[in-house]
C-alpha cells in the first residue's frame, strides 16, 4: 500500500485530482452549511443537500486517488486550473437547479456567471429566488473573486507546493508581487486579508447608506469581487445616492492591485501605490472617460448635475472593473454614450485584482510597444528598449502580452459570430460576446443590464458560458488543451 501511495504521487493527473478533491469537499461542506441555513429560513433546501453530499463524496474519493506533495508539473498546472474552473461550477449550479427551479443548462450559466464574476443572469422572476439562495449566488462570486486556489491556500496549508503553480496560473499580475514575501502562503494571506477587510467596509457602509442588511451583504460580496449579481432586481438603481457613490468607491478599490493596497493599509507605504505605473494608468483612464460621459450627459440634458456625474463615474467604473452594476438603465442611453462604455469593456481592471478583461497594464505594454515600433520607423538603428515603471521589458513579456490580446481578440471575434448567427441580433451579439470573455455581465440591448439572457437560445448559452470560463483562467489553459501536443507530452 505505501509504494502504491509513493508512485501515484508520481502518476500524471494525481496533482490535478488533489485539488479538484480539496476543491470539492470545501465547496460540498459550504454547500451542507447553506443548505441547514435554507432549512431553518423556510427556504429549499435539496439542492443544498444533495450538492454538498456530492461535493463530500467525490471529494473524498479524489483524496483517495492522491496525494502529491512534489511541484505542480507545467502541463498539469494548466490541466488543473482548467478543471477547478469547469467543475467547480458544475456542482455550485446544482442548487439552482433543484432548489432554485431552473433547468440544469440555466442553472449551470447562473454558476459560472458567479464562480467567473461575470453577474449575467438568466434569472427573470426575482421572486423566484429565496434569500438563502441569493446569498449563494453572492457567496460563489466572492470566492471567484479571490480565485478558488488562493482561498484553499489560505484555508488548508498542507496543500504546500501542490498548490504553488496553481496560484501563479489562477492569479494575474500577483507573481511580479511576491518578492514581499518568499511564502506562498503568506502571500495568499495578504491578498485575503485586503480583500476581507474591503468586504466588511463594504457591508458597513452600504448598511448606513440605507441598504437592507441581507442586501448591504449580498451587494458587498459581489462588489469586492467584481461580480455583479444583487438581489435587487433593479441593482444600485433601487438605492439613495449616496449607496451609487460608495458602490463607485468600492468598485474602483476592488479593481485596484491587492497586494498594492496591502502595502498602503497594512505596511504604511502609500508611496508604493501611487508610484505604480498601472494604478496611474487606471486613474487616468477612469478620468479621461468618466469626465467626458459626465459632461455628455449634462451637456444633453439626460440628467441634472449631480446625477450626470454620479451616473457617469458609476457606470464607467463599473464596466472598466468588470462589476457590471447598474445605476440607472444605460442600454437606454444615446448611442455615444452606450459606445464609450463598450469600449472600456475591452480594458478592464488592474492586474492583481478581482476585474476581468484585458488588464490596464498589458494595455501599457501594448502602447509602449507601438510608440517603440514608430520611434524604431524613423531611427531603425537605435537600441530601444521597452520601459514599464522604471523596469526594462524582456522579449518574452512582450510576446506573452502580444499573444493573449491576439488570443482574446480571437475569442471575442468566434464568440460574436456565433452568437449572431444563433441571435440574429448584432448588438446583443457584440456586446453579449465582450462581456462574457470579459467577465463584465450586462450588455446591450435585450441583454442590457436590466434584461436578462434566459430568452437566449441555448446554444448561445454554451458559447457564453465557454466564454465565460476561458476570460476567467486568462484564455491560455483552454487553448493548450486545445492542441494535441498538450496532451501528448502529459506524462
Amino acid at each position: 500500500m505505501k509504494s502504491w501511495r509513493a508512485s501515484s504521487r508520481r502518476r500524471p493527473g494525481a496533482a490535478t485530482l488533489f485539488l479538484l478533491g480539496t476543491a470539492y469537499e470545501g465547496l460540498g461542506l459550504a454547500l451542507i452549511v447553506f443548505g441547514l441555513l435554507a432549512w431553518v429560513f423556510g427556504d429549499r433546501p435539496q439542492g443544498f443537500f444533495l450538492g454538498g453530499a456530492l461535493g463530500l463524496a467525490l471529494g473524498r474519493l479524489a483524496h483517495r486517488a492522491a496525494r502529491p506533495q512534489v511541484e505542480l508539473p507545467r502541463r498539469e498546472v494548466f490541466l488543473s486550473i482548467a478543471l477547478l474552473w469547469l467543475l467547480v461550477p458544475a456542482l455550485g449550479a446544482v442548487p439552482f437547479w433543484l432548489s432554485g427551479g431552473m433547468g440544469y443548462l440555466d442553472a449551470l450559466f447562473e454558476s459560472f456567471s458567479g464562480f467567473t464574476t461575470t453577474g449575467a443572469t438568466v434569472l427573470k422572476d426575482f421572486g423566484q429566488f429565496g434569500p438563502v439562495l441569493f446569498l449563494w449566488r453572492a457567496l460563489i462570486q466572492w470566492v471567484g473573486g479571490m480565485g478558488i486556489v488562493v482561498l484553499f491556500l489560505v484555508v488548508l496549508p498542507h496543500l504546500g507546493v501542490a498548490g504553488r503553480g496553481a496560484f501563479f496560473a489562477e492569479t494575474t499580475g500577483v507573481e511580479k508581487e511576491t518578492r514581499i514575501t518568499p511564502r506562498l502562503r503568506h502571500t495568499a494571506q495578504m491578498v485575503f486579508r485586503v480583500y476581507l477587510l474591503l468586504t466588511l467596509l463594504a457591508i458597513l457602509a452600504y448598511t448606513l447608506a440605507g441598504m437592507p442588511l441581507f442586501e448591504a451583504v449580498a451587494n458587498a460580496l459581489s462588489t469586492l469581487s467584481t461580480g455583479g449579481f444583487s438581489p435587487n432586481p433593479s441593482s444600485f438603481a433601487a438605492y439613495p445616492p449616496v449607496a451609487q457613490w460608495l458602490g463607485s468607491l468600492f468598485m474602483f478599490l476592488a479593481g485596484v492591485n491587492f497586494l498594492l493596497q496591502y502595502r498602503l493599509i497594512f505596511g504604511r507605504e502609500g508611496r508604493s501605490l501611487l508610484q505604480d505605473v498601472e494604478f496611474r494608468g487606471y486613474v487616468g483612464i477612469v478620468l479621461a472617460t468618466g469626465l467626458p460621459l459626465f459632461l455628455y450627459l449634462y451637456s444633453h440634458r439626460a440628467y441634472g448635475l449631480e446625477e450626470s456625474l454620479r451616473h457617469a463615474f458609476f457606470q464607467v467604473v463599473s464596466i472598466l472593473t468588470t462589476t457590471g452594476f447598474a445605476s440607472v438603465d444605460f442600454a437606454q442611453w444615446a448611442v455615444p454614450a452606450q459606445a464609450l462604455l463598450a469600449i472600456l469593456m475591452f480594458i478592464g481592471g488592474s492586474a492583481g485584482s478581482g476585474a476581468g478583461g484585458i488588464k490596464v497594464v498589458r494595455w501599457l505594454v501594448l502602447f509602449g510597444l507601438l510608440r517603440r515600433e514608430l520611434t524604431r520607423a524613423l531611427h531603425p538603428q537605435a537600441v530601444l528598449p521597452l520601459r514599464l515603471g522604471g523596469r526594462i521589458l524582456g522579449e518574452e513579456a512582450l510576446r506573452q502580452v502580444s499573444v493573449f490580446v491576439l488570443l482574446y481578440t480571437l475569442s471575442f471575434g468566434l464568440g460574436a459570430l456565433a452568437l449572431a448567427f444563433l441571435e440574429q441580433d448584432f448588438v446583443v451579439a457584440f456586446t453579449a460576446s465582450a462581456q462574457a470573455i470579459g467577465n463584465i455581465g450586462p450588455g446591450l440591448g435585450a441583454v442590457g443590464p436590466m434584461g436578462s439572457y434566459a430568452d437566449l437560445h441555448p446554444l448561445s448559452k454554451l458559447v457564453l458560458i465557454f466564454e465565460m470560463w476561458a476570460g476567467r483562467i486568462e484564455l491560455i489553459p483552454i487553448f493548450l488543451l486545445l492542441t494535441p501536443d498538450f496532451w501528448r507530452h502529459l506524462k
